[in-house]
């Protein structure tokens, strides 16, 4: 590990979620100082699949080993077609031991992998935490200045900034974002039920958008449920026992009788993507860079593979003797991130509109494309490898080596 102590090298990570937290702990295992500039957070009742490249990238910060009793395994992810139209995909079950996996991802509620998180940044040594809401950012010679709404200001040559969808160092910059805003919200939850679940996740495509049970340790499931916004202020609406029996239906009694074991959440779907990841010294990270729907476990996990990418560019440009905040390592950043989190951009929009679409020609393609999966081993590993991350350009850290 090297040590980067002067004020050229220090770093300002903004936002306490786990795209911040795991990007903290990454500057500092590269050796720079870190300040994390993030207020208490709320309870969230959310779980996140975390693909293979994001469980290496945890395992390489030493996290994996805390984290691994509270997440199940995805080693098989099962496509089934819940729509009523005259045309209609057959099922596809893609299986981890096709690509040597273990596992595609493991699912873990956002409670435990949050406290751990946020216990490993106390024990951190180079990471100082500042409880504190962003209200401007200063330019500065060689630097950056966070000023901060008790008054308090925070130097650094770089911050990353993962302070989610309404990001202040965004705003603050002039960075605008590009939205698209689809005709439905996702209703979220976590349940218990009565049949193993046997680590296999099941989307069943259905005319609002998907509806995903993906295992949770013991037999427990979370929970994402696409529907129209009436459809949600219903489900919502609804008593513990009738939302459980309403999910269930929708499940097709897969996993038997349900109970509800969680808060119960809901969002509007939309995509919306930051017109630049980067400008002066601030590179945005996770939410704050893009919004991308439920659909492919695609969010947190762009959120690390940014964090994961900045790491590198700013410890290649420490080494190189470089300005870890300058003009070279913020272009790399916009470049190499780009065309990751476009093409997962792309690819989750297209399936999602296929779905909403009525048009016969559309259910036909998507019919075809699935039937071509289940046939065709190597156009299924194809398709499979790419899902559960990039191939190329892969960053150290997500291929499990240190920063």
């Amino acid at each position: 590990m090297t040590s980067h102590g002067d004020i050229g090298q220090k770093i300002a990570v903004v936002g306490g979620g786990a795209s911040g937290l795991i990007a903290a702990l990454a500057f500092a295992s590269a050796g720079f100082p870190v300040r994390l500039v993030a207020p208490d957070r709320a309870p969230d009742p959310r779980a996140t699949a975390l693909m293979d490249g994001s469980v290496r990238a945890l395992r390489a910060l030493g996290l994996w080993d805390a984290l691994a009793p509270s997440a199940s395994p995805l080693r098989i992810m099962r496509v089934i077609d819940g729509t009523k139209r005259l045309l209609r995909a057959p099922q596809v079950d893609f299986r981890a031991d096709e690509l040597g996996l273990e596992a595609f991802a493991w699912n873990i509620e956002n409670e435990p992998l949050l406290a751990a998180l946020e216990t490993a940044v106390t024990e951190n040594a180079g990471i100082e935490r500042v409880a504190g809401r962003v209200s401007r950012l200063e330019k500065e010679p060689g630097g950056i200045r966070i000023r901060l709404e008790d008054g308090g200001q925070v130097d650094a040559a770089l911050v990353a900034a993962a302070d989610g969808r309404h990001s202040p160092c965004r705003t603050a910059m002039g960075i605008g974002m590009r939205v698209h805003d689809y005709p439905q919200v996702a209703v979220t939850a976590t349940l218990a039920h009565d049949r193993p679940h046997g680590d296999v996740s099941t989307e069943f495509h259905t005319e609002t958008g998907p509806f995903t049970l993906v295992p949770l340790p013991g037999q427990r499931s979370s929970v994402v449920c696409v529907v129209s916004a009436r459809e949600a202020e219903a489900l919502v609406a609804m008593t513990p026992d009738a939302f459980a029996r309403a999910i269930e239906r929708r499940a097709h009694s897969v996993l038997g009788a349900m109970r509800l074991d969680s808060p119960r959440g809901s969002f509007p779907l939309s995509v919306r993507t930051a017109d630049s990841f980067a400008r002066g010294r601030v590179a945005l990270i996770g939410e704050a860079a893009h919004i991308i729907p439920p659909i492919g476990a695609q969010g947190l996990n762009l959120g690390i593979r940014d964090g994961a990418t900045l790491a590198e560019l700013v410890a290649n440009a420490a080494r190189a003797g470089a300005d870890i905040g300058g003009p070279e390592v913020m272009e790399a950043y916009e470049r190499r991130r780009r065309v990751d989190v476009d093409g997962r951009r792309v690819a989750v929009d297209l399936l999602n509109r296929s779905l909403l679409s009525d048009l016969l020609p559309v259910a036909g393609l998507r019919g075809m494309g699935l039937w071509l999966l289940g046939r065709s081993p190597m156009v299924r590993r194809t398709v499979m490898r790419e899902g559960v991350g990039p191939s190329r350009d892969v960053p150290r850290l997500i291929a499990g080596e240190p920063v």
